[in-house]
C-alpha cells in the first residue's frame, strides 16, 4: 500500500493513503458524497460498455473492468446498476482478469539478464 501512496504523491494525490486502514476511512468519509446519479451511470457504461480504445483492445480490457466492477462493494453496485454474480464472477470473472493482468506483466517485463537476444 506504500508503494501506491508513493506513486500516488509523484502524480500529484495529495496526501494519498499510506495503509488500508487510511484507506478504508478515506473511502469512508467521501462514502455520504457518492451518489447513482443519471450521469455517474452513463460515466460506468460507458468505462465498461463502450471505452475508447481499438477493437484489438477491448477484450482485455472488458476483462479487467468486469474484473474490477466484481470487487466492488454491495454499497458502490447498487446505485450504479452494476449486476453481482457471484458464482460467475468468483469462477470465472477475477481468474480471467488475473490471467490478463499476468499477461501484461509478461509482456511488459525486461528480458532476465544473460538471455539469448536473437
Amino acid at each position: 500500500m506504500a508503494d501506491l501512496a508513493r506513486i500516488g504523491a509523484e502524480l500529484g494525490v495529495p496526501d494519498p493513503p499510506v495503509t488500508e486502514a487510511e484507506l478504508a476511512d478515506r473511502i469512508r468519509a467521501y462514502r455520504p458524497e457518492l451518489r447513482g446519479t443519471p450521469q455517474a451511470r452513463s460515466a460506468a457504461r460507458f468505462l465498461l460498455l463502450h471505452p475508447p480504445l481499438p477493437l484489438v483492445a477491448r477484450g482485455p480490457y472488458g476483462v479487467l473492468a468486469a474484473a474490477a466492477a466484481s470487487l466492488l462493494p454491495g454499497w458502490a453496485r447498487r446505485p450504479l446498476y452494476l449486476p453481482w454474480l457471484p458464482v460467475t464472477e468468483t469462477a470465472l470473472v477475477r481468474p480471467a482478469g488475473q490471467a490478463v493482468v499476468s499477461g501484461i506483466r509478461w509482456a511488459t517485463s525486461a528480458p532476465a539478464p544473460g538471455s539469448a537476444s536473437g
